[in-house]
């Protein structure tokens, strides 16, 4: 009960956050399964089947509260897909082991991206078409073989690109339910044809599963009133260095076992 309290309050304030600045829930969520001693693959599968309960619910506040550029999701929505599919597909690939170590760096590298990204001013314009597809792309990909990333790939890109805050961040969480479906097939496909070797031991995370999935739907409908509210640069940086935090803990519990 301890425990399934636990990921229940990180559910609640990783959604609360993602829901304000259109990341963290999976990045935050995957670091702490990772500290926990779950694997990669499965820490992503795991974030993924939270995340098909809390996008739906993030995703259709901001469509309540009309924080939609449908053009903009449009043009995402195929590239996010199809990354996803591709990143399940190769961290079911190698052992947890061997990907951990790079799954750590990159979610390292993330917190301090999120942490630069908040000293910086954001403007708005009209994001070049042409930016869509690489974000949709990597931030698919680095989303399911990372277990987070789709928001901070995604947003930040396309804030960096001239967006508004409150478009961006709307659509992103609007667009990451069909991607963290894809995500989900794609582990469950792995996982029936036999290509996933490692997914024997995914039943003993359902505990926590279910944890994220409480606290993050209470907090996903409050997304779309946040997204108006709550100052952005304040929550990038405490998310910044909470992640930061987390993987540089991980990276020692490596060193502790070489």
């Amino acid at each position: 009960m301890q425990e399934f309290i636990l990921f229940a309050l990180v559910g609640f304030v990783a959604q609360a956050v993602d829901g304000a600045l259109g990341m963290a829930y999976g990045v935050v969520c995957s670091t702490t399964l990772l500290g926990f001693g779950v694997s990669p693959a499965h820490a992503s599968a795991s974030v993924h089947g939270a995340e098909l309960f809390t996008t739906a619910a993030s995703g259709s506040a901001h469509i309540y509260h009309r924080n939609i550029d449908w053009k903009l999701f449009w043009r995402l929505m195929p590239f996010g897909v199809l990354g996803g599919v591709l990143g399940a597909y190769v961290l079911t690939s190698f052992e947890g082991a061997v990907m951990k170590p790079y799954v750590t760096t990159y979610l390292a590298l993330v917190g301090a991206w999120l942490l630069f990204r908040s000293f910086r001013r954001i403007p708005s314009k009209p994001v070049p078409a042409g930016a869509v597809p690489p974000l949709g792309l990597g931030g698919g990909f680095l989303d399911a073989a990372g277990g987070g990333g789709w928001g901070p790939i995604v947003t930040t890109g396309l804030l960096g690109f001239g967006g508004t805050p409150r478009y961006v961040i709307g659509t992103v969480n609007a667009t990451e339910f069909l991607t963290t479906l894809s995500v989900s097939l794609t582990f469950l496909f792995a996982l029936l044809t036999g290509h996933w070797q490692e997914a024997g031991g995914l039943i003993e995370n359902l505990l926590p599963v279910a944890g994220l999935v409480l606290g993050g739907v209470i907090a996903a409908p409050m997304a779309g009133l946040m997204v108006k509210s709550i100052a952005e640069k304040t929550l990038l940086r405490l998310v910044g260095i909470l992640i930061i935090l987390l993987a540089g803990w991980q990276t020692a519990q490596l060193f502790e076992l070489v």
